[in-house]
């Protein structure tokens, strides 16, 4: 089999390369109809070559774009060596987006064709196409739903294979020319930010930027052939872009897809992955669900839990850095990984892995302990889209739930007078696509990019990172505000899904909360607190106290730091509703848009500042069939007393 022309620079040149080397160990993995279904390298070449030829058949080539839209299907990964080996540029697009936020960026990007999941995206699309001139085809994976459809521009995924597949073997030559024809420089991929403070931009990454990165990520945590990931993230978020594509393609290590994304708890257990990624509102999620189900368990199994959790903590992060420890600890963590903590990893899905990430907001030191605790190597990285994700990373033997590692190889940090953090690499991306003046506002000429994050290195080399540059603030006293930082520590308790600060230019810190519905759900339960909806449960005077003991512990836990002790929490109230990316308030990657908060939540804002004790306030939302609705309430609104700052304890001793 020709493998193509030129380097290894291109994510089509892998395939081939991998389809030759790797031939019959697994690419791929779906779990469909309940069974898991594989495919070796050499199949995964062969339905990549097939679509890409029926691509072909339709006209695309080289520098069109083609937008890809629904969850972790083989099919949709598919389609990015399949567009790339024709010089075409996928452009994949968050699965959750409503039609109207898929406008701007399809518009934009000046998209050709789309590969979509099913009926649902089909429709979105259909909905927007008369807003699209540039979009000729809409090519679907799933038929089911699809039979009354008869628009001459939508193809269906599979008859396109049988298209390609019929101009075999006489088209392949022409097509291993089109890869020869790829070249390291060439655009790989156009990924759009979240659009926090404005429209989203898109992020130009060429093969350099993504092989190199990809190339040394696998170096530094020793990935090959033999590893297996779980692909469940968006595909339009650059690190499943290369979690599970550039490092799959790099390292020729197997990706497996859900069965839906409900059920990628259950499929992990299944796989058991040795590469797994997830923020830090996954692994607390995980870590409540093992509490409430040790809460219902026996006394027996409690005690036993608890116990072996306390040798865990002691001696579980030392053992797994290869510390020294005593003989008698040492037997303990066995027996304990025998009875408790195995089992344990079993059940999450983690019993096989070497490596677990977490990034994209701070993780609370007693989560991130207890997963190292019981022998999960979980480690922390700082990343960006523009930096085709590695800035730093955490390498084995030092680890800290206060850093987010040393910088990664190949790159240079710097940080300026302002306190912001600089970096300069090979994944450093090309450019916003046009958007010139963007680009030049976020990438200097010797190639250092503004992260927008305030940061310092630490006497070890390790980054730490205070909050976005541009949203510290001061309050009217001169002390700092660093908003992030205090949501943060507040979203450490499993009770709290969100928070948002506000403080600057103000006499004192004040917070909104969103109760997490699970966990309080759970203890509401347990305590026989009856209640009717969300609203309701939100604005229980129980569920307050409970909020209010936890806005008490991060004032503690501030007034400790000097540099943050005047940021403490003087008022607070909890949200009659859930934040939500359908009303705007938070991006598709859930981070929270404040300007629009900001706005939309001015009534209660205000509220926090006049000393009201309550507040009526009626929001509007938006449902999932895109109706429009409205939420009324009477928000109430409790003091908190600030805790004396650390130094002055010290000074009154």
């Amino acid at each position: 089999m020709a493998t193509g022309s030129g380097a290894l620079d291109t994510f089509p040149k892998y395939l081939l390369q991998n389809a030759k080397k790797f031939g019959t160990r697994p690419a791929m993995r779906h779990k469909d109809y309940g069974i898991w279904q594989t495919w070796t390298w050499l199949q995964m070449l062969d339905e990549v070559r097939s679509f890409s030829l029926g691509l072909k058949d339709l006209g695309v080539k080289r520098g069109d774009k083609v937008a890809v839209v629904g969850s972790n299907r083989p099919r949709l990964y598919w389609t990015f060596p399949a567009v790339q080996a024709l010089g075409g540029v996928p452009i994949p697009v968050y699965a959750d987006s409503v039609a109207e936020e898929m406008v701007y960026v399809l518009q934009h990007a000046e998209v050709r064709l789309a590969v979509v999941q099913d009926q649902e995206q089909v429709d979105k699309l259909l909905s927007i196409k008369d807003q699209l001139p540039n979009l000729e085809y809409i090519i679907y994976d799933w038929q089911r739903g699809m039979g009354d459809y008869d628009e001459p521009f939508l193809r269906d995924y599979g008859k396109l294979q049988e298209q390609g597949r019929s101009m075999m073997p006489g088209a392949e030559a022409d097509w291993l020319a089109d890869i020869g024809e790829g070249k390291g420089e060439d655009l790989s991929v156009m990924l759009y930010t979240s659009g926090t403070t404005g429209k989203p931009k898109g992020v130009m990454l060429s093969y350099d930027n993504l092989v190199i990165s990809s190339k040394n990520a696998n170096s530094f945590d020793s990935f090959d052939e033999n590893d297996e990931i779980i692909a469940y993230l968006p595909l339009a978020w650059v690190g499943d872009h290369i979690f599970s594509y550039g490092q799959s393609m790099t390292a020729g290590y197997c990706v497996c897809c859900p069965e839906s994304p409900d059920t990628v708890t259950e499929n992990r257990h299944e796989i058991a992955p040795t590469y797994f990624f997830a923020p830090p509102r996954v692994f607390e999620g995980l870590l409540t669900q093992i509490t409430v189900r040790m809460e219902d368990a026996g006394k027996w199994k409690q005690k036993m839990f608890h116990y072996f959790l306390d040798v865990a903590n002691k001696v579980g992060e030392r053992i797994l850095n290869g510390d020294s420890v005593s003989f008698t600890e040492r037997l303990k963590y066995t027996l304990g990984d025998f009875l408790v903590y195995g089992p344990l990893k079993n059940r999450l899905g983690m019993s096989r892995m070497k490596v677990g990430y977490t990034a994209g907001e701070a993780i609370g030191p007693e989560i991130f302990r207890f997963y190292r605790s019981i022998g999960l190597n979980l480690k922390q990285l700082y990343g960006q889209t523009e930096a085709s994700v590695y800035i730093t990373a955490q390498p084995d033997g030092e680890i800290s739930a206060d850093t987010v590692g040393t910088p990664s190889p190949d790159v240079e940090i710097d940080i300026s007078d302002s306190g912001e953090v600089l970096y300069r690499s090979p994944g450093v991306f090309m450019g916003y696509y046009k958007n010139d003046e963007a680009t030049a506002e976020t990438k200097t000429k010797e190639g250092w990019v503004h992260t927008g994050d305030a940061g310092f290195l630490d006497s070890n080399g390790h980054l730490r990172i205070i909050d976005r540059a541009k949203d510290v603030g001061k309050l009217n006293n001169g002390s700092m505000f660093p908003p992030k930082y205090i949501e943060n520590k507040l979203k450490f308790f499993p009770n709290i899904k969100e928070a948002v600060a506000i403080g600057n230019g103000r006499d004192y810190v004040a917070v909104m909360l969103n109760i997490d519905l699970q966990p309080v759900a759970n203890w509401a339960e347990r305590n026989n607190i009856a209640y009717g909806s969300y609203q309701e449960l939100a604005n229980h005077p129980q569920v307050y106290d409970m909020m209010a003991e936890h806005v008490d512990q991060v004032n503690a836990d501030l007034a400790s730091e000097e540099r943050v002790a005047g940021a403490q929490i003087h008022r607070f109230l909890v949200l009659h509703k859930e934040l939500d990316a359908d009303d705007g308030e938070l991006t598709r990657t859930m981070k929270v848009r404040r300007t629009l908060i900001n706005e939309r939540y001015d009534p209660l804002i205000e509220a926090l500042y006049d000393g009201s004790s309550e507040k009526f306030v009626e929001t509007e939302v938006v449902f999932e069939d895109g109706r429009k609705g409205s939420i009324s309430a009477t928000v109430q609104i409790r003091e908190m007393a600030p805790h004396a700052p650390f130094a002055m304890k010290e000074a009154a001793e």
